[in-house]
Parts: structure tokens; sequence; C-alpha cells
């Protein structure tokens, strides 16, 4: 229940478009049934007034048949209307929501997520949760008024046949739809589940196609593939056979509705109680009356997988938050100097020390080199600077002020890395760069790519910033998105830039022209190159050696040692 009380307060903002959209899903339904109890009766008195040569006023009759007729139709378009409209604002809502829930937890909360995963739960499940509004909420509520508002007008003729609707009503849209809930649980939830797995396994493999391609892996994933959709296959034939035999319950409720109150109602007008144009009347409200319940069946189906939806999405806004943010205000930094002290890390409580009384100090303005073999920490010294992660013991200052104390936003716009992982959004070169600076001008765009050694190529580029660089920036070889990257980090001016492996990728030449420029920055701003090479620039002011576990302290050497 704690899914459903969350989902509901979720759609208060919208609350009042959902309520019009009830609103409006009632009158379009009473609508149809008075239209379909009144068209029978009118038929069948002007049958008899044929025969019997008794006058009858057809006119007000008539006029509320197309009355009904015309407000079951605009009904109907109002209902979709504000329906659709409030669960399309919702689901934005909920996207927002999400993603602002997300953010704090990346990346260390995040690390142990597939990525295909987190797409499905972030897209799919939440596009699922349109159900729990579109077709639980609004059809429930619609039957419930409806249901209640057609037994009381049937009540007016006999308490008999009012009492029979309604139990035929709840028989067939509601105990019998919701036995099969309990027998389709398990196929629903494995239908949720077995959909997000094959969904992770596509988007994984098609990010890795190349290397599946040049491995012979991509039979091996075709196999995974194969089999996920066989399951999901599996799971939704026995959740379409429980859907299917609640649906054929509710007809056949219906039909004897149909029976059952002709069975009341001609003794009822063989006695006078009922005018016999009136039976026919009853009739078609009783079959009419199985439009309000018609809906429910698919309620039920759809009420299991929104809630799992919900449980995938909600198990993942709730996860703890990996650095717990400051109480107060961020500090004012005395300086840009960082000084780290008996720092001691590790990513698990089993997983062994990646740091263990690390003592370092960064003054402000230097030139660091940090090298080691791959595994030695470098990275990891990089996301610490960042509070990424908490150190397991000792702490981190920057301007004199404990890390803690500083809120994410106002850390990263004194520190800004450079990763190993180059991340790149579709859209322009300029649109990748304006990340870090959105109202940069193109003088300033143009300062960056040419310390960067991007400029060259760009001014060779027919569009320029506006060239296109495709999904993750594929139209890009591996040494241009790195220095894309280099330059969108140098256009922010923090005062501390982490450059982690910055020349991955790059040919000699390039990688020497890059690491000059680098070199020929102004020294306003502290520089810490990561890299697994022996050989540093010349240009460092010293080197921090993490190649000696298990404590990895730093020892000052020359650049070229």
């Amino acid at each position: 229940m704690s899914e459903l009380i969350r989902l509901l307060g979720l759609a208060r903002p919208y609350a009042g478009w959902l309520a019009l959209g009830v609103f409006a899903s009632l009158v379009t339904l009473l609508a149809n049934v008075t239209l379909m109890a009144l068209s029978g009766w009118f038929i069948a008195a002007m049958a008899l007034a044929g025969v019997t040569g008794a006058s009858l006023n057809y006119f007000t009759p008539a006029a509320l048949i197309r009355a009904c007729a015309i407000l079951r139709t605009g009904g109907r378009y109002g209902e979709r209307l504000a329906t659709h409209d409030a669960i399309l604002r919702l689901l934005s809502h909920l996207r927002l929501w999400t993603f602002e829930r997300l953010e704090p937890l990346a990346p260390a909360g995040l690390m142990a997520q597939r990525g295909g995963d987190l797409l499905s739960r972030i897209g799919a499940d939440i596009d699922t949760l349109d159900e729990f509004y579109l077709r639980v909420l609004v059809p429930v509520l619609t039957a419930l008024f409806a249901v209640a508002l057609i037994g009381l007008a049937l009540w007016t003729f006999d308490a008999g046949l009012a009492l029979l609707l309604v139990s035929l009503l709840v028989l067939g849209g509601v105990l019998i739809p919701a036995l099969g809930r309990l027998g389709a649980r398990r196929a629903v939830h494995d239908q949720v589940r077995q959909a997000a797995r094959l969904r992770a396994l596509a988007v994984e493999g098609l990010q890795g196609m190349a290397e599946l391609l040049a491995l012979g892996g991509e039979r091996r994933l075709l196999e995974r593939l194969e089999t996920t959709q066989a399951t999901l296959a599996r799971a939704q034939r026995r959740g379409a056979a429980v859907a299917a035999g609640s649906r054929a319950a509710l007809g056949l409720s219906a039909q004897l509705a149909v029976w059952f109150a002709l069975w009341l109602a001609i003794p009822l007008v063989r006695d006078g109680g009922l005018a016999p144009p009136e039976l026919s009347m009853v009739a078609l409200l009783s079959l009419a009356a199985f439009e309000a319940v018609t809906p429910l069946p698919a309620a039920f189906e759809s009420w299991d997988r929104t809630l799992t939806a919900a449980r995938r999405v909600f198990g993942l806004t709730d996860r703890p938050l990996p650095v717990p943010p400051p109480t107060g205000p961020s500090p004012i930094p005395g300086d840009n100097g960082i000084r780290i002290r008996d720092l001691a890390f590790r990513y698990a409580p089993d997983a062994p020390w990646v740091f263990e009384g690390l003592d370092l100090d960064i003054p402000a303005g230097l030139r660091l080199g940090i090298r080691g073999p791959s595994g030695c920490g470098k990275s990891t010294l990089a996301h610490l600077l960042l509070r990424f992660h908490d150190p397991d013991r000792g702490h981190i200052e920057l301007g004199g002020h404990d890390l803690r104390r500083y809120h994410g936003e106002d850390l990263y716009r004194r520190i800004t890395l450079v990763s190993q992982q180059t991340r790149l959004f579709t859209g322009t070169l300029g649109d990748n760069l304006r990340l870090a600076r959105p109202e940069a001008t193109p003088e300033e765009l143009a300062a960056a790519c040419r310390a960067a050694r991007l400029e060259a190529f760009i001014d060779a580029l027919p569009e320029g910033y506006d060239t296109w660089i495709g999904e993750a920036g594929l139209r890009l070889s591996g040494g241009q998105m790195r220095r894309l990257t280099v330059a969108r980090a140098l256009l922010r001016e923090a005062p501390v830039l982490i450059l982690d492996e910055p020349t991955e990728g790059l040919d000699a030449l390039t990688e020497r022209d890059l690491l000059d420029a680098l070199g020929a920055l102004p020294r306003d701003r502290t520089l810490i190159l990561i890299a697994h090479r022996r050989v540093m620039p010349a240009w460092l002011d010293t080197v921090l050696d993490l190649e000696d576990p298990p404590l990895r302290r730093g020892r000052p050497e020359s650049p070229g040692s």
C-alpha cells in the first residue's frame, strides 16, 4: 500500500485535472446507459402506441435521446482531453522527480547498477506508471460512482432488481477479476522483470556491438536475448489466459443480468408494478450498466504491473545517499589549496584498502603529477577530491575547510575533472562545450579549443561549432573526443583542474602537442595530471608515485625521474 500512497501523493498537483477526467468519464457513462435504457423504452412505447392507438408525447424522449448522444460524444472528448493532459504532465513531473533523486546518488550510489536496467527503470517503468492513473484510478472511481447511481435509479423501480444488478456487477467486475489477479500476479511480475532484462540486454549489446563482433560474442548475446524473450512470452501467455477468463466471466455476468432482470421484471409487468415499455428499459439498462465495470479486468491486470514498476522506480530513488549533504551553507575557502591527512579508503568493508594513511599537500597553483600502474588508486583519489566518495578515515580539506562542509555544486565550481571515460552527449560541438559554461561567447569557445589543440580541426569543418557529433560523439575519433572534453574543462575555469589520462587515445605527436599546451596554461589554477606513464612532463612541479602499497604516501620526485 505504500506504493499506492506515494503514487497518489505524486499526482496531487494534478488532482483537479484527474477529478475533471473522472467526472467527464462518469457523465459519458451515464449518458450512454441512459441512452440505451431510454431508447428501449421509447421504441417499445411507440410500438404499443401504434398498436393500441393511444397518444404519446414523443418530442420529450426524442430530445432526451439526442441530448444523451451529444453528451456522450462531448463527455468522451472531454474525458480524454482532461485525463491525457494530466497524465502527460504527471509523467513529465515523474521523470524530473526521479532525476532529481538520482543526481545525488551518482556516481557512487549507481556504480553497481547496470546501465540498461537503469535506462529501463527511468524510461519504460515510469511510462508504465501512467497505467495506474489512466487504466486503474480513473476507471475504478468511475465504476464506483456509476454503480452506486445506477443501483439507486433501479431501486426506484424495484429493490430486488437493484440488488440483483449490483450483485452481478460486483461479481463480474470485481470479485472474478480480483481472483484472476491473484492467479496472474506471478505472471505479471515476471513480465515486468523479463521485459526490463530484455531491454537491458538489448542496450548493452548495442553499446558493445563492435567488441562483440570483433570477438565473436554476438551468438551468445542472441542466445541470451532469445531465452529472455521466450521467458517473457510464457509470462505474457499466462497473464493473457487469466485476463481472457476474467473478460469472459464479465460477459457471462452481463448476459445473466439481462435474463435475471427479465425473470424478475416480467411478473412486475403482469402485476402492474411496471408498465410494459419499462420492461425493455430494465433489460437494456441491465445490459448497458456493465459498461461501468468493463474496464475493471484490465484495471486489475494493470494494478500489479504498475505496482511492480513503482517498486522498481522507488527502489532506485530511495537508496541512501553515498555522501550525505552538509547541513549548513558551504564555507568560503581561504584559497584553493588542498590538504590530505591520514586518508584511508576502500570500496567495501571486505575489499582491500585503496589508501591507508595517505598524507598530501597541494598548494594553490601547484602542478602535480600522479602516476602509478592501473588499479593503484589514481582515479580513486580524483573521485575523493570531488567527494564522489567519503574516506573511511582521515579527511580532505579545500581552502582550510573539510570537503564534507561543501555542497556539491559549490565544490564542482572549484574542482573540475576530465575523467578517463569520455562523456559526450548527442548534439553539436558547441552544445557539448557549453555544458561547462552555457553563456560562453564564440571567442571563449575558440580560446578553450585552441588551448586543447582542437581549433584547427573545428575550423576545417564546414559547420564549425554547429557540427553534429552523433550519439555519444560517435562521429569523432577517440583523440578528438578526448581533446573536446579537455577544452570543455578548460572553459569552466575552475581553480583546480584534474586531468585523468588526458592523452589516452592520442597519437604521439598530438599527445606531445596537448601536453605542451597544458604546460603553457596560466599558473593561476592548480593542475593535477594523472597518468600511468613513468616519464612525466617536465613542466610539472612535483610527482606523486602511488606504486607502493599499502601505505600510499606522497613521495615528491622530479618530473622526469
